[in-house]
């Protein structure tokens, strides 16, 4: 019965898995493929006032669009067997259990998943608006948001990321991103809002 259990949920996320885009480096291929992420993001902008750009440079740094993303595990015994994932982030935001939590408690959710990519760039949104909010950090400037995300706000007053070189790497890396995104967005945001477009291709 156990074995059939498991089996059984298995076929179910397997049935119900999303691969990543063929293309990731330009938005406009991405939205043009996965067109209910491109609604997504939408939702997330007018929800929360975070642009597409920067809620789409944030996944495709956390997990390339991997759905089931999760950190590598540490090895153990000299390397030869593996050990424990450095922590419980997981999906398309890479959002830990208790962030995770904390999220679905603030809004009043429980029907959500970090498999969900709607669900996903609602959480990006909802947590960059805090750090905004609560850090002063414009809302454009995804280097900044990014440090905030990845530290904690806790962290980020601290300055914990100066410590970080690599972390300073990413980061910058997310805003050239995010620059790089903008910039193509603008170039097919038009034939994307038509209302014809969803239609008809």
């Amino acid at each position: 019965m156990k074995i059939n259990l498991i089996l059984i949920t298995s076929i179910m996320f397997a049935s119900c898995a999303v691969s990543p885009p063929s293309k990731t480096s330009n938005i406009c291929d991405i939205y043009d493929e996965k067109r209910s992420w491109y609604r997504a993001s939408l939702r997330t902008e007018k929800k929360w006032g975070i642009a597409p750009e920067v809620t789409m440079a944030f996944i495709k740094h956390e997990s390339s669009y991997q759905q089931g993303a999760k950190p590598e595990r540490t090895r153990i015994f000299f390397g030869l067997l593996p050990g424990k994932r450095k922590s419980t982030a997981y999906g398309y935001a890479q959002v830990t259990d208790g962030t995770w939590e904390s999220y679905k408690k603030a809004m009043g959710y429980r029907f959500v998943s970090r498999r969900d990519f709607s669900d996903a760039v609602d959480f990006i949104g909802w947590y960059n608006d805090r750090s905004s909010k609560k850090l002063g950090i414009p809302k454009n400037n995804a280097r900044l948001l990014y440090l905030a995300y990845h530290e904690g706000m806790n962290g980020y007053k601290k300055g914990s990321y100066r410590a970080k070189p690599w972390l300073l790497s990413v980061s910058t890396n997310v805003q050239n991103t995010a620059n790089m995104y903008s910039s193509q967005f603008e170039k097919c945001k038009k034939r994307l809002g038509s209302p014809f477009y969803f239609l008809f291709n």
